[in-house]
């Protein structure tokens, strides 16, 4: 077997002489193994180099985040406080809000951090953890949004049936389906991307640390092995997206027959907020990483990620509570309760 097909992983390559004494590691693999070593930082893309506009986009990006602070805040405590909003719909819309609270918190804080510092640096260990719970977060998202379209399938299309199919034990163990899933798919996806040896340097040209650009900085066919995992990730997410489409056909043929005007306005109604939220948060990431690379650039790439990772954890609660009247009514009791108890 030629020396090519090993592999000696970086914590024991000083003693590989004395476990290995036979195989020889050619001085390329070396080099990348030095180089991959080597690196302790990587370098984020800044979004300017002038001062002013790097104050401009830290102003931006905190009072995005306090927003998306404020609005999921809010629905998470009504949702808990509110007796009459633990049903199953509120209760998938309270893990959408905690992911989007959290995955806005991953990215947003330490890009303002740099904007203000004037820097770029993320330390080696710091883009590890950003990258897997941002994939962690964003995946366990995406599967929370597909559960919601069953339950409104379910409220629309078997009404009388809604109680035993998604009871409350029901609802609990497709939540937890849901983030354990994206757990373990961000595990496995952030070890094996930094498992690769990366001989391309350390800039990355995204404002926050992903799969896809620390694989441009991975040494030959190396990353074929991620890209494997890429395309089973991708899978399961076009299954959940055709499982989505398929929810909202049977949704729509079942509003179309009822008799009344008032019922049929009623019914999409709860699925409105849903469908705009499904669709921000797929046709941005579609875009983002579906692209022609013919119109790819560094800024035109900036600007997508900020609509796919910043702007809908903002906005979702904004698309809910707009056409809820029963979680805006529940928001103004609890706003109107908080204030008279002071």
């Amino acid at each position: 077997m030629g020396s090519s097909l090993f592999l000696i992983p970086r914590e024991v390559s000083p003693n590989v002489s004395l476990l290995f004494p036979l195989v020889t590691v050619p001085h390329a693999q070396r080099q990348q193994m030095s180089n991959s070593s080597s690196i302790t930082q990587f370098l984020l893309l800044a979004f300017t180099d002038t001062r002013e506009l790097q104050l401009l986009h830290f102003w931006l990006f905190l009072g995005i985040y306090l927003a998306a602070l404020l609005g999921n805040g809010l629905i998470i405590t009504t949702i808990a406080c509110d007796q009459h909003l633990h049903t199953p719909m509120y209760f998938f819309l309270l893990n959408l809000a905690l992911l989007d609270l959290g995955s806005i918190s991953i990215t947003v804080p330490k890009s303002m951090a740099n904007s203000l510092w004037d820097t770029r640096a993320i330390s080696y260990t710091g883009c590890a953890v950003q990258l897997f719970l941002f994939t962690f977060l964003i995946e366990a998202e995406y599967y929370i949004l597909t559960i919601m379209s069953y339950d409104r399938y379910v409220a629309i299309c078997k009404p009388l049936h809604y109680g035993t199919l998604l009871g409350s034990r029901a609802c609990v163990h497709m939540a937890a389906a849901a983030w354990a899933t994206g757990f373990l798919s961000a595990l496995l996806h952030t070890a094996n991307t930094f498992s690769l040896p990366l001989c391309k340097g350390n800039a990355l040209d995204q404002f926050f640390c992903e799969i896809p650009q620390i694989l441009k900085l991975s040494c030959s066919d190396a990353y074929l092995r991620e890209l494997g995992l890429i395309v089973v990730s991708a899978c399961l997410v076009f299954m959940c997206f055709v499982f989505i489409v398929l929810s909202y056909v049977q949704i729509l043929r079942a509003v179309l027959r009822i008799p009344s005007e008032q019922g049929r306005h009623k019914a999409f109604a709860t699925c409105l907020p849903h469908l705009a939220v499904v669709s921000l948060f797929v046709s941005t990431a579609m875009f983002a990483y579906l692209k022609p690379p013919s119109i790819s650039s560094p800024s035109l790439d900036l600007v997508v990620s900020v609509l796919y990772s910043v702007v809908p954890p903002a906005v979702n609660p904004l698309i809910y509570s707009m056409r809820n009247q029963e979680l805006k009514d529940a928001l103004w009791k609890l706003i109107s309760y908080c204030f008279l108890k002071q």
